[in-house]
């Protein structure tokens, strides 16, 4: 059976380079980096556009499959939208133990900062569900900068 003891390594917390967040929940690692779209922004029009890259690793001793995802995104007055759905970037990748899989996606605010945290949820090769948590990460623009406490 699998265990569902909730083993966390490096609990949200922020690298040295201030723009790396990681978490480790039953055995897969998730790792972010965002990263603010000048080019894609239009702070005149309140569009403020982020891309973030999420690395997803499988330290665990079985090959699990990402079947969907939540997000919870806030933006810097304080909403927060929930976004649902299957797998990421239109795949639901299946991970073998010691790989990786890695993409990019973005996000579009109306406010100059604010941050994103969510779940993925797994399935092992015995067909078990579990969560692996997605670390909350700063979506900062030069326009406003808060901090996560």
């Amino acid at each position: 059976m699998f265990e569902q003891e909730d083993r966390r390594r490096n609990t949200g917390r922020r690298t040295a380079d201030g723009a790396r967040y990681e978490r480790e929940t039953n055995s897969i690692r998730v790792a972010v980096k965002a990263a603010y779209l000048e080019d894609q922004s239009d702070p005149e029009d309140d569009r403020y556009v982020w891309s973030y890259t999420i690395t997803i690793e499988n330290r665990g001793r079985e090959t699990v499959q990402l079947m969907s995802r939540v997000w919870n995104i806030t933006d810097g007055v304080g909403r927060t939208q929930e976004v649902r759905g299957d797998g990421v970037v239109g795949a639901q990748p299946t991970i073998a133990p010691g790989e990786c899989f890695e993409y990019t996606s973005g996000c579009p605010l109306d406010t100059a900062s604010g941050y994103m945290v969510g779940r993925y949820r797994m399935v092992n090769a015995s067909g078990e569900a579990f969560e692996a948590e997605i670390p909350a990460f700063l979506l900062e623009s030069p326009y406003e900068q808060r901090r996560i406490h």
